[in-house]
């Protein structure tokens, strides 16, 4: 059969990834696979070492800022205001260290930790908003932020439920404040431009939905805060010419790089999570977010009409996010069954959270319902 000019073809795209070979794997909230292409670079990395020790040190540097280059890409940023982190705390550390002092922070209930407590642990005190129907009203966050706030700090995506937050028009009323987003359940799967968006500050995991493994993860710091803040902890690497060895006097670089990347680079998850940005880059993120919002949408029809409570806010599609909380009595069960029959999601308080990213297809979310379907036929 010939393809109809223009489809896409995802089937090629969900070869890319065993793991759909034989799983039903929903769970790109909690920690996604990786591609062929990601693992590759990785393991190229490890495979020079193996054979070369660090002679090629100049060609790593190199294939680094391509990284950041497809990074900054990705978000619409400048290549020296993203930095490379292993995880989403040190990001958001990184930011807090920018802002410490910066006034009351505003977030919400449904927050991760991760987006709470740097700044609390800092001494800042920080305003949660309370979600109404599950959603966070962007006139509820201005009016906590008041005279007093000087950042507001919020999930693009809340891991929670699934609530997508307005960041354009959370960004356009920012006032005087730093807008901070935490970006690990959304970056790989929605647009995000941070200019567009008026971010100040933004961080990520890249083991979610950017699908580049742990150890992995990016941070960005507008040109802007960058000029006017300096770095709490610095390293030879931090500097001007660090080869230069000089321990007598420096001068601190001007760019994110120098904050986060303190000492030699992790390499490996730098790579891996260059060739995961190239990809999404490459199919394109309105694809990306268009596909796994129409599996959403397949996926909450599915689950309502097999009697499934879904816990997510679904009354407007301009919130909807790619990640559905369910409601089960018993979520250890439900999760322990749908592992059995190779079905991959997060077990949650309330009951379980599914996961649809562009890998994903119609085939997962039948195998899913059929396993719930099964699950309530057996003795309890």
């Amino acid at each position: 059969m010939t393809r109809a000019a223009g489809e896409f073809d995802w089937g090629r795209v969900r070869a890319e990834f065993p793991i759909a070979q034989g799983y039903a794997y929903l769970n790109s909230a909690g920690a996604g696979p990786v591609s062929r292409r990601a693992a590759s670079a990785a393991e190229q990395f490890y495979r020079e070492t193996l054979e070369s020790g660090d002679r090629l040190w100049n060609v790593w540097l190199e294939r680094r800022e391509r990284a950041r280059a497809d990074v900054a890409r990705l978000i619409n940023a400048e290549p020296d205001e993203v930095a490379f982190t292993t995880n989403t705390s040190s990001g958001m550390n990184l930011i807090v260290d920018a802002l410490e002092g910066a006034g009351d922070v505003v977030s919400c209930e449904l927050e991760f930790p991760v987006s709470t407590i740097p700044w609390m642990h800092r001494g800042m005190r920080v305003h949660l908003v309370k979600a109404v129907g599950g959603e966070v009203r962007t006139e509820d966050l201005l009016a906590a932020a008041g005279e007093s706030a000087g950042v507001i700090c919020l999930s693009y995506v809340q891991y929670s439920n699934g609530f997508r937050a307005p960041l354009e028009e959370i960004g356009a009323n920012k006032g005087r404040r730093a807008f901070v987003v935490n970006a690990s359940q959304s970056a790989g799967v929605f647009p995000i431009d941070v200019k567009r968006m008026r971010v100040d500050a933004l961080c990520a995991t890249g083991h979610k939905w950017m699908l580049a493994g742990y150890g992995s993860g990016f941070v960005y710091l507008s040109r802007e805060l960058l000029e006017r803040t300096r770095p709490r902890v610095v390293s030879w690497m931090s500097v001007e010419d660090p080869f230069d060895m000089r321990n007598d006097s420096y001068e601190l670089r001007g760019d994110a790089a120098a904050r986060a990347e303190t000492g030699c680079p992790h390499f490996a998850g730098i790579f891996s999570l260059g060739e995961a940005s190239r990809y999404i880059l490459e199919i394109g993120a309105d694809r990306i977010a268009a596909r796994a919002l129409a599996l959403n949408r397949r996926l909450t029809e599915r689950l309502a009409a097999a009697g499934w409570r879904v816990l997510s806010p679904l009354g407007d599609e301009a919130t909807r996010s790619a990640e559905t909380l369910v409601a089960a009595d018993d979520p250890r069960r439900v999760v322990k069954h749908l592992a059995f029959r190779k079905v991959a999601v997060t077990i949650k308080p309330e009951g379980f959270r599914a996961a649809t990213h562009f890998f994903n297809d119609e085939g997962d979310i039948a195998r899913l319902v059929s396993a719930l379907d099964e699950l309530r036929s057996l003795p309890a």
